[in-house]
């Protein structure tokens, strides 16, 4: 099987596709500005007198909470505008679509002369992140061959923390949140350019009766190959993707789409994606990030926060290259089950310490911060990247960009309950118990894992679709 799955197209065929989705990684750069903004803009504001005497702007701590959560909370709006147009325009037109908004938002932030303002930008945020989601991830593991679409896709997870660091580090040298966010314009700008560049989705163009445009493009993605050793893959292609063996596009194919969601092949892999997301959100900084300065200050280690908050990032980042090279060599079932078992026990154990080491040493500080650390970046290793590749593999043709919209859907969804609430998660009960029960509640994620998570990798998309029949 491994070896049939192998098209062996050489080094041209990898840069190829590298470029094709070069564009699909600006778009987690712009992504990571996106999320990572609330945390400087809380931790500004809500701390003004501390660090800018020209700002005029303050915030509360609930308001503090509505903006950090917003971003998520409209998010789904941006997965509906996404799904009206994915089938209609393709990826390609999609993925630069999806930067209006955020450009928009980021002007409306600099501006912001109230919470109203600060409100909309981070509502503008979301349909952005909502938007761009299915196309990008979509894109990628629809243009990647199967030896390389684990690889490729979980790239885009360093790229996501790549977009993080840059303004947590652009904010730690300039100080002024205002003049970090209008200078990180120029990476949806660049991005829009990129995208114009790269071919559109073979798969898209099958299922829109363009066969010999998709076969011309899946050419262009394995470096310009002859006609002859690309055939074996595009007959794959047309196998897996039903609606190709028709000429007429399918866009009035909604609603078989939409009937093919309540069968088992969807059904299966859509709550296995739901309890992924879930669990990623548990142990990933995601939805702590608005949050992450006054969690620091908890710990109470005697570390600068703006640079740790950076330091963080920069983990998850390693993590992140990490993936790129465990999962082929590891796997995407035995590095969840690795990670996730991993960040139980490091949560555990900083509960533990936290609720039963009651003096305030720095050495006890130092630890507990060490193995949030540690946490990190083991989720990003594992958790994170594979979720998001997951994505792009487990659903059937005829229901795919309905199912990952939905998917996306209520991974933001998820977000931002687990956001808004974690504050009063916290309060209820009490700071250091949080970590004791979300690593508990994690070793009970390893053994579902071990029994209902498929290994994915180097398997073409209608094997993967063949297993949840």
């Amino acid at each position: 099987m491994e070896e049939r799955n192998n098209y062996d197209y050489g080094i041209k065929s990898t840069l190829a596709q590298c470029w094709a989705i070069s564009g699909a990684w600006l778009l987690q750069i712009d992504l990571g500005i996106q999320v990572i903004t609330s945390t400087i803009v809380i931790g500004a504001l809500e701390n003004n007198a501390f660090k800018d005497k020209n700002e005029f702007l303050t915030i509360t701590s609930e308001e503090a909470s509505w903006f950090g959560s917003l971003q998520y909370l409209f998010t789904p709006l941006g997965n509906v505008f996404s799904l009206l147009l994915l089938d209609r325009i393709g990826h390609k037109k999609c993925m630069i679509l999806t930067n209006i908004p955020c450009l928009v938002a980021q002007i409306i932030l600099y501006y912001a002369k109230n919470i109203e303002m600060l409100y909309a930008s981070s509502s503008l945020m979301a349909l952005s992140i909502g938007f761009l989601n299915a196309p990008s991830l979509g894109y990628t593991g629809e243009v990647c061959e199967p030896k390389l679409r684990g690889t490729l896709t979980s790239s885009m997870n360093v790229f996501y923390y790549v977009g993080t660091i840059i303004l947590t580090m652009m904010y730690s040298i300039t100080k002024q949140w205002r003049l970090t966010v209008i200078v990180a314009m120029v990476f949806p700008i660049l991005t829009i350019i990129i995208l114009f560049t790269t071919p559109e989705s073979p798969m898209w163009l099958l299922a829109n009766g363009k066969h010999s445009k998709a076969h011309r493009n899946l050419l262009k993605l394995r470096g310009k190959v002859s006609h002859e050793k690309c055939e074996n893959e595009f007959q794959e292609m047309i196998k897996y993707n039903v609606p190709a063996k028709s000429d007429k596009p399918n866009h009035n194919n909604n609603t078989n789409a939409w009937k093919q969601l309540f069968k088992p092949e969807v059904l299966r892999p859509f709550r296995l994606m739901m309890l992924y997301f879930f669990f990623k959100n548990l142990f990933s900084v995601l939805p702590l990030l608005p949050y992450l300065v006054s969690i620091f200050n908890k710990f109470g280690a005697p570390v600068n926060v703006e640079w740790t908050i950076s330091f963080t990032m920069s983990l998850c980042i390693a993590g992140s290259v990490m993936a790129v090279f465990l999962i082929r060599t590891l796997g995407k079932r035995f590095l969840t089950l690795f990670a996730l078992s991993v960040c139980s026990v490091c949560y555990i154990i900083i509960g533990l310490i936290g609720v039963n080491w009651t003096n305030t040493e720095p050495l006890k500080s130092w630890i507990v911060l060490i193995l949030f650390l540690i946490n990190n970046l083991i989720s990003s290793a594992g958790l994170t990247p594979i979720a998001w590749t997951l994505i792009t593999e487990i659903f059937p043709a005829k229901s795919k960009n309905i199912a990952c919209n939905l998917s996306s859907t209520s991974f933001f969804v998820i977000t931002f309950f687990m956001t808004k609430f974690y504050p009063d998660y916290s309060h209820l009960v009490e700071f250091y118990n949080v970590f004791t029960i979300n690593g508990i509640i994690g070793l009970f994620g390893c053994i579902y894992f071990y029994f209902c998570l498929p290994e994915t990798e180097n398997k073409t998309l209608q094997e993967i679709s063949e297993f949840f029949k």
